[in-house]
């Protein structure tokens, strides 16, 4: 699984890249064929509540699920992200069994 992290208009932490990288790693329990991670962590308005936006893009085969949410910290959006993406895989896999 090849995880990819790109942050718009700032340098995201050594410390941050690890706890995402950490957190995405987890998702192979739910769904063993993930083939492409792609990560985007942007800063909505500087200076407001609520302004830090993580989406993530999961390729697996034949399909890709995407998630977006806005949080206070990274941490906490890439915590939800990961949590829905959770639910969409366990979703998908039971998809691809009834097939």
């Amino acid at each position: 699984m090849e995880i990819k992290i790109q942050s718009i208009h700032f340098d995201a932490t050594e410390k941050l890249q690890a706890f995402i990288e950490k957190k995405v790693a987890k998702l192979e329990k739910s769904y063993e064929d993930i083939q492409k991670v792609e990560v985007q962590l942007k800063v909505v308005k500087p200076a407001t509540a609520l302004n830090k936006e993580a989406s993530i893009s999961v390729m697996v085969p034949g399909n890709t699920l995407f998630v977006e949410k806005t949080c206070d910290t990274f941490e906490e959006s890439i915590d939800q992200c990961v949590d829905s993406l959770k639910v969409q895989l366990t979703k998908f896999k039971e998809k691809m069994r009834d097939r």
